[in-house]
């Protein structure tokens, strides 16, 4: 049976402005420029400023339009409002950008690339193959991961062949054409199904009467796993060898590429991109200066060209092809109205938190000593701010500054706290940099416990757990002990 009843809900919706602002916010500068020009190709009825002093000649009409008295278009929205629009108040304001315009012009460059699927295709066109053997190359070729290797089984490979392009073949057949004809192309190591495979194919190209690079190969090929456990001395046993031809072979091994995609993009398009700072931190007699990268600044406005259309179809008649004409321009004035305001609340967003940020490290930016670095999370800033935390986090996520100590990191400034045995709050990143450091100076040959560690730390006055040592060692992409071992 059915019934009526009334229901009090209380729910919060982001309205898609909203959504896109949240987007803007978190954009460094690269991605910030890209979204900028397409917004300016899908929207006519909004431009970059050129020539600001032309502002003057269009305040001054607003008597002319005035005076005219014309009757207006029916149509739900003041045309004056989009004729007379204020310059955005982030422009108004100097410190908002830096002075040096053009610092960060060159500092990403764009070039035509191979990407590594073109190379192979282009060598293995040249080599005298029958068609189906050709196809089924091509197809391992395209099955290749960016860093050259085929980590698909050959029997899922031999199953899609015989699907998707109707070859019928055998595991034997597919192999045989892998290892004859893939991975004999450059780069060397290319096509292999495992790291082992890949250094074996590059030490097998070299000179093999070169003592150190025969040790090599027979380590590479025999010994691998106790290479990879760095189980020196049962090398050397099984070898009969002196410790200085293992390091002689070790060097060998060491030029060997495991990536051998690498130095290949599987876009086609190499980007050389170097970092662009979204913000610049200057000091000047002791004192800290942030401002924003002028690229994170643009003069935005809404077409003359539209208002002057606009204008004239207020002017008209109301006839229904004039009425859908002007409407279709609200709508894109209604939109590029919109984007300035946005364009706007970002930039002032973005100064505020690195003015937080600038005001809360002082000491850091002053001293540039990591030791100075204070303990701060996210809600320092919010709290600051008046920001959410989200927004926070979208501000530094990605964010680079420019500062007198080189480029860096935002996030790298936020760190939690440890209180020490003098009863101090330090920051996490200060006990991470100790321990790389005693990390740096340890015994190669006897690398130091994750226990040892402790003990060290301890008497540094960090009281710190074995597991926190371990957590902050894979932080800093530092590996066990035995993996440390050097001769």
């Amino acid at each position: 049976m059915l019934k009526q009843h009334l229901q009090l809900k209380l729910g919060q919706k982001l309205a898609p402005q909203q959504i896109q602002l949240m987007k803007l916010i978190q954009l460094h500068t690269l991605e910030f420029e890209e979204e900028l020009e397409r917004e300016l190709e899908e929207n006519p009825a909004l431009e970059v400023a050129k020539d600001e002093s032309k502002e003057d000649e269009y305040s001054s009409s607003e008597d002319n339009y005035e005076s005219e008295g014309t009757e207006s278009i029916e149509t739900d929205f003041d045309v004056n409002e989009y004729i007379y629009d204020d310059e955005p108040s982030y422009k108004t304001a100097s410190s908002n950008y830096s002075a040096d315009d053009e610092d960060f012009d060159n500092e990403s460059l764009l070039t035509e690339g191979q990407s590594l699927y073109d190379y192979l295709m282009e060598q293995i066109n040249l080599i005298n193959i029958n068609e189906e053997d050709l196809k089924i190359a091509e197809y391992i070729i395209g099955n290749l991961d960016t860093d050259g290797y085929l980590r698909r089984e050959i029997k899922a490979i031999v199953d899609d062949l015989a699907f998707s392009q109707g070859i019928y073949t055998t595991k034997e057949k597919v192999e045989d054409i892998l290892e004859n004809y893939i991975q004999k192309l450059d780069p060397s190591g290319v096509g292999a199904r495992g790291l082992q495979e890949c250094l074996l194919l590059q030490i097998e190209k070299k000179v093999s009467s070169d003592k150190a690079v025969s040790l090599a190969a027979n380590i590479l090929r025999f010994q691998f796993d106790a290479l990879t456990n760095k189980h020196y001395n049962k090398i050397i046993q099984k070898y009969d060898i002196e410790e200085e031809d293992l390091k002689d072979a070790l060097e060998e091994i060491s030029k060997l590429s495991p990536k051998v995609g690498g130095n290949f993009d599987t876009q086609t398009i190499t980007i050389n991109q170097e970092i662009i700072p979204d913000f610049v931190i200057q000091v000047k007699d002791g004192v800290v200066i942030p401002m924003l990268n002028s690229k994170n600044a643009p003069t935005l406005r809404v077409s003359e060209e539209y208002k002057d259309i606009l204008t004239t179809y207020s002017h008209d008649k109301k006839s229904s092809e004039h009425k859908q004409a002007a409407l279709f321009i609200k709508q894109k004035l209604d939109a590029a109205k919109w984007y300035i305001d946005a364009i706007n609340q970002r930039q002032n967003t973005l100064l505020q938190t690195i003015t937080a940020i600038v005001k809360f490290q002082y000491n850091y930016f002053i001293t540039g000593d990591e030791k100075s670095l204070k303990p701060m999370i996210l809600k320092d800033i919010a709290d600051i701010t008046g920001f959410d935390i989200s927004t926070i986090s979208r501000v530094v996520k990605s964010k680079y500054a420019d500062t007198p100590n080189g480029i860096l990191y935002l996030k790298d400034l936020f760190s939690d706290s440890l209180t020490n045995d003098d009863g101090e709050e330090v920051s996490t990143k200060e006990i991470k940099n100790h321990l790389q450091e005693v990390i740096s100076k340890e015994n190669k040959r006897k690398p130091l416990t994750d226990d040892a560690l402790v003990v060290i730390l301890k008497e540094q006055g960090y009281n710190i757990a074995r597991r926190t040592i371990a957590k902050y060692r894979e932080q800093l992409n530092i590996p066990v002990a035995r993996l440390r071992k050097e001769l």
